[in-house]
């Protein structure tokens, strides 16, 4: 007689990891980080410079001095998310302003008609710059910061040959206008302008296919021609977009000043992307987010309002800005071996001390 013994269970083993709560992911994002290290500048300068530091007048005079780099900021998120570079920004922004300033001068008078015309020639011309430089990108296989440093000396030698190195002060005086008598809760026009960019720039990159096919491009170039993105329209496009920022930057800047700057943008572009950097942007592609280009914009916004309160030469600016980037791109370097070591979620400040136990077991 034979026994038949029922079937052993077999143990069901769960080999899923846990998903880590939202406050880990959330801390686990550099930009919450750099947010933190922008609070702690604030409260220095805040114990500091007293009143003086939190005053409105203080408030407008940083909003106004990252409008600009906000503008521009929105453009060279998308190009570094792609694993590119733009160090033509500040020059086309010259050239660009140079352009429009002449149109509105060409033609005369101070009404909107004058500064509308000059504004869509500062785009369109930051609109070509930006073709170029994609082209040559994407077509050419020229890397980007060869392009763009080519680009940088061309637009800016091509400015002063045009002005013969003297700044266009007739800028029509409803672009001055603008800025300076249409505010709202006491700040000036412009800062909302670039708000304005930034939301829908945010928008874009977050909600929409571009953005995702951006974001596909800058992790794996290969895989996201394979899947049927159109890498090299995309990355044309992008960097278009760059320049027709770096034209409406233009329009700003002389909004703003009243006149071109053309030997006033020469650390533009390494400030834009130190501040998209600084934000949590890797420098190595396919992650950043627009509000840590924001928060990232605020450190050398912030710091050079502190340093003219407190009486510090400004020079130390770019000190501190230095440190702060290296500092950044260390955390990217050290999440990312983190990553690779199977770590999905490091904490990028203790990333930077985090020692390697792959290589300390050989």
């Amino acid at each position: 007689m034979s026994v038949v013994t029922p079937p052993e269970e077999e143990a069901v083993v769960d080999t899923e990891e846990p998903q880590p709560s939202l406050i880990k992911r959330i801390t686990s994002l550099q930009s919450v980080w750099i947010l933190g290290v922008l609070l702690v500048i604030v409260a220095f300068f805040t114990v500091t410079a007293g009143g003086k530091f939190f005053s409105a007048s203080n408030f407008s005079l940083i909003s106004q001095n990252i409008a600009v780099w906000a503008v521009l900021g929105v453009g060279m998120t998308f190009v570094i998310i792609t694993s590119g570079i733009d160090l033509s920004v500040g020059s086309v922004l010259v050239f660009s302003s140079v352009v429009a300033a002449k149109v509105m001068e060409g033609i005369g008078g101070d009404s909107w008609g004058t500064a509308a015309i000059g504004i869509v020639a500062a785009l369109v011309t930051g609109g070509l710059w930006g073709l170029l430089n994609g082209s040559l990108v994407a077509k050419a296989k020229i890397p980007p910061l060869i392009v763009t440093l080519g680009t940088l000396s061309i637009a800016l030698g091509l400015a002063q040959v045009i002005t013969g190195g003297i700044d266009i002060r007739s800028v029509p005086g409803a672009l001055t206008d603008f800025n300076t008598y249409i505010k709202i809760l006491g700040i000036p026009s412009l800062p909302f302008v670039a708000l304005v960019v930034v939301i829908i720039g945010g928008i874009v990159l977050h909600k929409t296919r571009f953005g995702r096919y951006t974001y596909a491009i800058g992790s794996n170039e290969e895989a996201a021609r394979r899947v049927g993105v159109h890498v090299e329209r995309h990355l044309i496009m992008v960097y278009a977009m760059m320049g027709m920022l770096a034209g409406l930057g233009a329009v700003l800047a002389l909004a703003q000043f009243g006149t071109t700057t053309i030997a006033g943008q020469s650390l533009t572009n390494l400030n834009v992307i130190a501040a998209v950097v600084i934000g949590g942007t890797s420098i190595f592609g396919g992650e950043g987010s627009m509000f840590g280009t924001v928060v990232g914009l605020f450190i050398p916004a912030v710091l050079q309002a502190g340093f003219v309160i407190i009486g510090v030469e400004p020079f130390w600016q770019g000190v501190a800005v230095g440190i702060v980037l290296v500092a950044a791109v260390w955390v990217d370097q050290s999440r990312r071996a983190a990553a690779l070591r199977g770590a999905a979620h490091v904490n990028p400040i203790l990333a930077m001390f985090r020692r390697n136990t792959a290589a300390s077991d050989k």
